[in-house]
């Protein structure tokens, strides 16, 4: 059986997510988002930086929750979650589900370290502010390209519960709002009535 060694408030959600709309059997290892048990020996054997996710599948462990992602869709079948090679949809799936490490997570790591991370007097409203703007040009293609659209390529895919995993924690930080990101605050509200979405972020 597949085991996912999560903790809540991270990355390990989208693998969660995944998990749930497969509708695959797993375990999970759930753990506190606090060096306790993150940075603990017998969780640096998992990951030698202490972070989630981790899946292990038997004698096999990895991380990183895109390659988990792909892992589990190649090994585990996409139920449709993954565009076939030569399907018109694949590039822009490909896109997206890469968008999300690429170009939107960095500034959401720097503004949860300024907002909630760092102890208040080491928090840099500047580094914050500038990290906000970043996110928010990044998150402006993403909202023109979901006009007309309920999901990313169209179909719910793997690339939403990348994605679509940082528009719902953009919104909770306040980036992505009704009246400038219409689309995409309509998505996440979208995303948040799926019930396998609604059952990884309440984890």
């Amino acid at each position: 059986m597949l085991k996912l060694h999560f903790a809540p408030n991270s990355r390990a959600s989208r693998t969660l997510w995944l998990l749930e709309e497969l509708g695959l059997d797993y375990e999970l290892n759930r753990m506190d988002f606090h060096p306790k048990d993150l940075k603990s020996d017998e969780h640096r054997a998992r990951h030698p930086l202490g972070r989630v996710p981790v899946l292990e599948d038997g004698d096999v462990s990895i991380f990183e929750s895109g390659a988990i992602a792909d892992y589990i869709l190649e090994r585990h079948g996409s139920s449709g979650l993954k565009p076939a090679p030569d399907d018109p949809r694949f590039p822009e799936y490909l896109q997206w589900f890469h968008y999300c490490e690429g170009m939107v997570m960095p500034p959401v790591n720097t503004i949860v370290v300024h907002t909630l991370l760092l102890p208040p007097e080491r928090q840099d409203e500047n580094v914050r502010a500038q990290a906000q703007r970043l996110l928010a040009k990044a998150w402006a293609p993403v909202e023109e390209a979901m006009e007309g659209r309920e999901y990313l390529i169209g179909d719910f895919s793997a690339a939403d519960t990348m994605l679509g995993h940082a528009c719902i924690m953009s919104k909770r930080l306040g980036v992505i709002t009704e009246e400038d990101y219409p689309n995409l605050s309509a998505y996440a509200d979208r995303l948040l009535a799926r019930p396998a979405c609604a059952k990884a972020f309440a984890a």
